[in-house]
């Protein structure tokens, strides 16, 4: 794998937190949403971190587990941000914006696990 940012899910995981930071300062200061925002930005976070974790792992089965533990995050985010849209905090169209990138990383995810644990 890439070890540069050109790699597309260093980039796009990236570009993903800086979104959910911005979205958390928002839940907090406009509609003083603490917690299911908290959870959200731990998730939302850690999907990058781990993907550059894996990008440096020691061997193919630490990045394939690194890169599960990302996909893993990037699920649970999706259902933060799934319940911050039920509980009207985000409007649809907040909700749908940033839902349409969490599934696009899920999906980049989904397929690099895969490959990696199905590769001889």
């Amino acid at each position: 794998m890439k070890q540069s940012e050109d790699n597309l899910i260093v980039h796009k995981s990236k570009q993903f937190a800086l979104r959910v930071i911005k979205l958390y300062r928002y839940l907090c200061e406009d509609k003083k949403e603490y917690v299911l925002s908290k959870q959200l930005l731990r998730s939302g976070t850690s999907i990058g971190a781990n993907v550059k974790e894996a990008i440096r792992g020691q061997s193919k089965q630490d990045f394939g587990a690194k890169m599960n533990i990302a996909l893993k995050e990037a699920s649970e985010s999706e259902y933060w941000i799934e319940l911050l849209g039920e509980s009207e905090y985000l409007s649809n169209a907040e909700k749908d914006s940033i839902l349409t990138d969490c599934r696009e990383l899920l999906k980049i995810l989904t397929s690099i696990v895969k490959s990696t644990f199905n590769s001889k």
